[in-house]
């Protein structure tokens, strides 16, 4: 059975993110940013390392690539609340563009509203039953058995120096590799809460990236003159 205290844990980053931002605002998005920076370059060197250990050297590291994979993962599920933040995810609005500015805005709330919803159903399934659903799992309930059970990954393992410093075990948890799941899936509720009252109050149109072509042509407009 699935027991509260993973989804307090999230409910506590989140916590932690509001208030924070609402302090430094900058700071957080600059802490966004400097993470998935850090992820990407830590795929780039792994990879060329990688590349050049083994058709210059026959050798290479056996967990380099389930490394890699997790950190993409993490890249993924991290950077997905910070393009709702920051409205990079694409969308198409050719038809919410003709419709009336009221009814534009009640559709743009209720696709933040969805995209709550999406992140509320992987998040924890569970409560679903007040509709009478018979639903069970998601991201928490997966990350809680992982945490339990204490099953390791298949390649990544610590190095024998933490083994023996800090007593761990030879592989490294898979609960650790996966805490992103309930944790990326949380911010991006989150986000899509903060999108659906920024577009209540006109302070955002939609959660989707805006007409960024038609933007840069009315930029730009005047250069073809020239």
């Amino acid at each position: 059975m699935t027991s509260l205290w993973p989804l307090v844990g999230v409910l506590i980053v989140i916590a932690i993110v509001h208030l924070a931002e609402r302090r430094w605002p900058r700071g957080v998005t600059r802490f966004e940013e400097n993470v998935l920076a850090i992820l990407l370059a830590l795929i780039t060197l792994v990879s060329f390392s990688q590349v050049i250990a083994r058709y210059g050297f026959n050798s290479g590291w056996g967990g380099a690539l389930e490394f890699t994979r997790i950190l993409f993962a993490w890249m993924i599920l991290f950077g997905m609340s910070y393009g709702l933040k920051q409205g990079m995810h694409l969308g198409v609005d050719a038809v919410l563009r003709l419709l009336p500015p009221r009814l534009f805005r009640g559709l743009a709330i209720f696709g933040a509203f969805c995209a709550f919803l999406y992140a509320a159903i992987l998040l924890w399934s569970g409560w679903l039953a007040v509709f009478g659903i018979d639903t069970k799992g998601g991201a928490i309930a997966y990350w809680q058995t992982m945490f339990k059970v204490g099953i390791g990954l298949d390649d990544l393992r610590w190095p024998e120096w933490m083994q023996e410093t800090f007593g761990l075990r030879e592989r490294v948890q898979r609960w650790i590799a996966y805490l992103i799941l309930p944790v990326g899936l949380g911010l991006f509720g989150y986000r899509a809460l903060q999108a659906m009252v920024a577009i209540w109050r006109g302070e955002r149109e939609m959660v989707i990236a805006g007409h960024e072509a038609e933007e840069l042509v009315a930029e730009n407009r005047d250069l073809l003159k020239d």
